[in-house]
């Protein structure tokens, strides 16, 4: 019997993992690298043990570390989780050699299915030997591992060996395999997916399929189980084939058999060794803990002969911290406040407090909904999506509310290529008038007495008679005065508006001093221009209560140590920036200055490149790592690249400047 497992993982997944084990009476054991010592994986294990080093590489893949670990924490049982070594045969074959019970397949059939190329070998497959321009397009992507690393999509064959370094260095960097190779791309495909699980008599489950369609760089964003529209024949021909791949390796535990669906066409892509990111949906379909039943498989009980029946329809959404309108670039820093609605699964590895670094990927969370019918499934998920509560740093939340509510994915019609139709339009602000609330609300609040008082009268004794804002919004300007009443104000500038209630929701010791002169929508775009009193705003929160033409909107409002002030309404949120008054010039930049667009760590240099070499548009100069993803820096322009002002392992933080390109004119001879 298993008594203590250590899981060679970290946040959500390894908190994911603890939580069923707290559940059978079996101890739990973390590992961390320096830059996790305070993880909320690290907290909720029993015991925990450094792994020294900062990067993955230096940590979570030595696998001789994790061994030594487990050992010196007296445990019996190691859990891979997902990525880092969970798919590595060599890890398991060490742990057993340990004499410690390896939560997952024989290492075998992870030799045979982990790898890409040979799983396709195994199953009929041979991937592109020799690719010509009549080929094209054409999938990169790396023989180890998953999660879109070491992927890359080619459509013009001169950039096919640069998008192949790319790739190589970036599975090196991921899962400690630089093996790629070259497949067909399917235009407008389908991702589904059977989840497999085995036991060691000979018993094979599928459990059903998942559609996991809606993806960027080719990471999944939103799946949901069973995938939707597949025809009786169809359906049942993938979950057979799931089931062949299985028994062709003699498979043991849980993993995933992934197709691309195109019209009534199935292609084997691969078989993900391991437990999946989005287990959670089949677990809230087929009413099972996939975890546990890894725990038990692995202590040699065996399956029933046939699995649960499944009911009703689970959707999940994955929480990055990202913008999405700024090419998904990954975000980073303090989560003020993490909080979510009931009703719905959450696994997270963070809780309110804790920083996203970038040395990882960039998931804050993931949130389940479950419903009878797949329709209530997708309306319950987009509403508790629209009221979690994340400040302090940017997330793909609306993003994901407005996918949910897209007609194509409401209609079940979606494909992998959703997001690169339709991100323009998922990213667009809300109505105008409605951030001019939103920030009439910010100014009323930043004026509140920094102690709870009752509603009304009680609250505005310390008000400004007669402060003032104006706001841009949209290239709109809308000037708004507060005229004091004797139960409040009134908000002159928006039709019949009035505070009714505005008061402290919550005393906290941990105050900030908001000055209120000027205003920044960040997320909106727009302008605001706040000429307001000077208070101290409680951090955990102010509730401002405005009635516009008879309707009421609540507002509750938070303010955070460097300025931040996020303001909640609904299933909105708006996310302003107080500027100074009198604010700082900018600084002035040589024309043609590449900075960082995010913070992260130089991987590397463009091969031979130097100062003074002629390069031209878009032509790659460097890749930043930051959190598990490569980002290309290219020249912006036609030029002469006269500095480069970092190396390979510097650590950038957003602004950097990292290189200059003089620009040349093209002048082209008549």
């Amino acid at each position: 019997m298993i008594t203590s497992v250590l899981v060679a993982n970290r946040g959500e997944i390894a908190c994911r993992i603890f939580r069923t084990c707290r559940e059978l009476g079996i101890a739990t054991v973390a590992v961390y690298a320096d830059p996790d010592a305070s993880a909320l994986h690290v907290r909720e294990a029993d015991a925990a043990v450094r792994l020294p080093g900062a990067t993955p590489a230096e940590t979570y893949l030595r696998g001789e570390l994790i061994v030594k670990a487990a050992l010196a924490a007296g445990a019996d049982a190691v859990h891979p989780g997902y990525g880092f070594l969970s798919e590595n045969a060599e890890f398991a074959r060490a742990v057993q050699a340990a004499g410690l019970v390896w939560i997952g397949p024989p290492p075998e059939a992870i030799e045979a299915m982990a790898s890409k190329t040979r799983a396709k070998s195994l199953m009929g497959i041979e991937p592109l030997t020799e690719v010509t321009a009549d080929a094209l397009p054409v999938l990169v992507k790396a023989a180890a591992g998953g999660g879109g690393r070491g992927m890359r999509v080619v459509r013009e064959l001169a950039v096919l060996e640069e998008e192949l370094t790319a790739a190589r260095a970036e599975a090196l960097s991921a899962f400690g395999d630089g093996e790629v190779f070259v497949e067909p791309y399917v235009e407008g495909g389908r991702h589904v997916e059977v989840q497999i699980l085995a036991d060691t008599h000979g018993t094979v489950w599928a459990l059903g399929t998942r559609d996991c369609s809606l993806q960027r760089r080719h990471q999944k964003v939103i799946e949901e189980a069973p995938a939707p529209g597949l025809s009786p024949a169809l359906d049942a021909d993938i979950r057979s084939s799931a089931v062949r791949a299985a028994r062709a390796v003699s498979y043991v535990g849980a993993g995933t058999v992934e197709f691309l669906v195109a019209g009534d066409r199935a292609h084997f892509l691969e078989m993900n060794t391991r437990l999946q990111v989005e287990h959670p949906v089949t677990e809230a379909v087929f009413g099972v803990d996939l975890v546990e039943l890894q725990l038990r498989v692995a202590e040699g009980e065996a399956l029933d002969p046939e699995p649960p029946g499944p009911r009703g329809h689970a959707v999940e959404a994955r929480l990055y911290a990202e913008d999405p309108s700024a090419a998904w670039a990954p975000q980073a820093g303090t989560l003020h406040l993490l909080g979510f609605p009931s009703g719905v699964r959450v696994d997270t590895g963070f809780a309110s407090g804790d920083e996203v670094g970038v040395r990882y990927d960039p998931m804050v969370a993931k949130v389940v909904a479950w419903a009878p019918t797949r329709s209530s499934a997708v309306r319950r998920l987009a509403g508790a999506l629209g009221r979690t509560r994340v400040h302090g740093v940017v997330t793909n939340r609306d993003l994901l509310v407005r996918a949910l509510g897209h007609e194509e994915f409401a209609s079940g019609r979606m494909d992998t290529g959703f997001f690169d139709r339709h991100l323009s339009s998922l990213v667009a602000g809300d109505a105008p008038v409605a951030e001019v609330y939103a920030a009439a609300a910010a100014a009323v609040a930043s004026s509140l007495p920094r102690t709870p008082a009752g509603p009304r009268s009680g609250a505005y004794r310390n008000l400004p008679s007669q402060p003032q804002l104006k706001v841009y919004v949209g290239g709109d300007r809308h000037e708004i005065r507060y005229h004091r009443t004797r139960t409040g104000f009134e908000l002159v500038g928006l039709p019949e508006a009035r505070v009714v209630e505005a008061h402290v929701i919550e005393a906290h010791a941990h105050r900030v001093t908001l000055d209120a002169h000027a205003l920044d929508a960040h997320a909106h775009r727009g302008t605001l221009d706040a000429h307001a009193h000077r208070g101290t705003l409680d951090a955990h929160a102010h509730r401002v209560t405005l009635e516009v033409d008879g309707m009421r909107r609540d507002f509750e409002i938070h303010a955070y140590e460097g300025g931040a002030v996020h303001v909640d309404h609904g299933t909105h949120t708006w996310t302003l920036a107080p500027q100074p008054r009198f604010p700082e010039p900018e600084r002035a930049l040589t024309p043609g200055s590449l900075l960082a667009p995010m913070p992260g760590t130089v991987v590397r240099i463009a091969e031979g490149l130097a100062e003074g070499d002629q390069v031209h548009a878009g032509q790659p100069l460097l890749w930043l790592e930051a959190m598990k993803m490569e980002h290309r820096i290219a020249a912006p322009a036609d030029g002469i690249l006269t500095a480069l002002h970092v190396t390979p392992g510097r650590q950038v933080e957003p602004g950097t400047l990292l290189a200059v390109v003089h620009p040349v004119p093209n002048e082209e001879t008549p």
